[in-house]
């Protein structure tokens, strides 16, 4: 239940994040038994490069506290959205939190939006969605894949965030989003292989006020068929963006620097002479490569519906 708020102290039931390294961290759900390969209910205790940890015994444990494992230590952190993404079960591919941040920013979310997400996927972009929109909000998720659709469902209530989201086992393509949606949404975001077969039933979704809409695709061919159903169905300020990011690293350099007072000889001849010791200063590292492409994300605003009427005309 610890996505939920802000909490001390791990209880029984929490998820936990078992932090070792940067590249090595794990999502733990605290309770006493789990079943083995074989059906049958055994100890919970999660196995580590540094031992094992028996993980009933976190239970009172500290959030952000040290604990010992058999042949080591690591960390236990309340798990957050961006953790979540790093360590989730991949069932599909993931949006990542470069893109996610920017998606947030472009849909122009806060807490009380209603959003449409096509593409449940494995909820990395699910979670950060719902901490924007809670405690007012909802979020209303959808995947044409019923496996998916489950265990999705099973990961929102044993985080404690199953109030603020509905999951749903549906192609969107050819079925819409439900009457029971039609302008209730804020923000609809789209993950599908054809996304502009969606874009007249998000017409429908969104509110009567307008509202915003955002397509994430890794093919630039997508992308121009997107635009393209955009413009046609009424929405302006079209605007596709790509998401690179780039890290400075941050060191310390010694410089050299010239002793101006003793920069001439008797003959004028000029001697170089460094001041001792030299000088530290901070600089930063442009990286040798930078991450590759990800996806196109497409963003575009539906204006209020007396405004499309008034053009139609």
């Amino acid at each position: 239940m610890s996505f939920k708020s802000n909490k001390e102290f791990i209880e029984k039931g929490d998820v936990v994040t078992l932090y070792i390294n940067p590249n090595n961290m794990h999502q733990i759900e605290v309770k006493e038994k789990i079943k083995n390969k074989k059906g049958e209910l055994v100890d919970n205790v999660f196995q580590t490069t540094y031992g094992a940890l028996k993980v009933i015994s976190l239970v009172g444990t500290k959030y952000g506290s040290k604990v010992n494992l058999s042949k080591g230590w690591a960390y236990v952190l309340q798990p957050t959205p961006e953790l979540w993404t790093l360590t989730l079960p991949h069932r599909t591919q993931i949006i990542y939190t470069p893109d996610i941040s920017l998606i947030i920013y472009l849909l122009d979310l806060a807490p009380g939006s209603i959003v449409i997400e096509t593409g449940t996927g494995s909820g990395s972009l699910s979670h950060s969605l719902i901490r924007t929109i809670r405690p007012n909000g909802h979020l209303h998720t959808f995947d044409f894949h019923e496996q998916r659709v489950l265990l999705a469902q099973e990961e929102f209530k044993s985080h404690g965030i199953d109030e603020f989201v509905t999951v749903r086992h549906r192609d969107v393509c050819t079925e819409g989003f439900g009457d029971e949606l039609e302008h209730k949404a804020d923000a609809v975001f789209l993950d599908l292989p054809h996304p502009w077969l969606t874009i007249d039933f998000a017409v429908k979704s969104l509110k009567k006020k307008g509202g915003r809409l955002c397509s994430f695709s890794p093919c630039i061919e997508q992308v121009q068929r997107t635009c393209t159903k955009l413009s046609s169905a009424g929405f302006i300020g079209i605007e596709t963006f790509e998401c690179l990011q780039r890290e400075l690293t941050v060191q310390q350099k010694n410089l050299n620097i010239l002793d101006l007072a003793s920069f001439k000889t008797k003959t004028d001849e000029p001697v170089k002479k460094f001041e001792d010791p030299p000088a530290k200063l901070m600089t930063v590292a442009h990286p040798s490569s930078t991450p590759g492409h990800t996806g196109f994300i497409t963003i575009a605003t539906l204006p209020p519906e007396f405004v499309r009427i008034v053009d139609e005309r």
